[in-house]
């Protein structure tokens, strides 16, 4: 009984961290698209042998265990999206850190995209969208998500396309994206968006595959029923 208890801990702690959490891949035009959803606003997506980190934070993962990354994406500033340790622990000669203006103070080496503006990074075409709160607000003219201090990402592999929203409402920007056949729209009050205005931006821009990330305690069973029958599908995986 102890060698089969001492074979199973052993069996585990072999198992990269990686490989143990829910990972769904894509065929593109240029390869093969992996993504893991790593908890809450964390992803790590793995095309072509490079290796993409979107907002890595230490409370999700432990990212001494986890690959190295050619590219990090930092969508803003709040402590559940930059953590400079967790960036620390996969960085290697070359890493590029592209990220808004407002991280700047905590990573003073990123590259800063601003809204509206693009670039190509590890061989990587990324797009720089707003992410701002358009309603809800932590007091009288104050939003959580100040419009022009967030990012959210459209990543094109070739050409899938790749939107990862940040901190976000279903602002104009969003609904007036082309071509998306990945989305991640973050769905939890009162900081980001209601299951109804996910699936409003989704009715607009209509992506393939609709992932809702960041929802805490949120019923993703809400998100099903709205958009049932739509051509959109949603795919609930571990991001609460």
């Amino acid at each position: 009984m102890k060698k089969s208890l001492l074979f199973i801990l052993l069996t585990v702690m072999l198992i990269p961290v990686h490989a143990q959490f829910q990972k769904d891949t894509f065929k593109t035009a240029g390869g093969e698209l992996t993504i893991s959803f790593i908890g809450h606003g964390t992803l790590m997506m793995e095309y072509n042998g490079k290796v993409i980190h979107i907002d890595p934070v230490s409370q999700f993962s432990d990212y001494a265990k986890l690959p190295k990354g050619d590219l990090v994406l930092v969508t803003h500033s709040h402590g559940d999206h930059l953590d400079p340790a967790a960036i620390e622990k996969i960085r290697k000669t070359g890493m590029e850190i592209v990220m808004a203006a407002v991280c700047q103070s905590k990573l003073p080496e990123g590259k800063i995209l601003k809204n509206g503006e693009s670039g190509t990074f590890a061989g990587i075409s990324v797009e720089a969208v707003p992410a701002y709160n358009i309603k809800n607000e932590r007091g009288p003219g104050q939003p959580f998500h100040p419009k022009g201090e967030g990012n959210g990402y459209v990543l094109s592999f070739g050409n899938f396309r790749v939107y990862v929203a940040g901190d976000s409402e279903n602002t104009p920007e969003m609904k007036a994206l082309k071509d998306i056949d990945v989305a991640f729209l973050p769905m939890n009050l009162p900081y980001t968006m209601t299951p109804e205005m996910v699936a409003d931006a989704a009715r607009s821009f209509k992506p393939k595959v609709l992932y809702p990330y960041h929802f805490g305690d949120t019923n993703t069973d809400q998100l099903m029923q709205l958009l049932k029958g739509e051509i959109t599908e949603v795919r609930i995986r571990n991001l609460k």
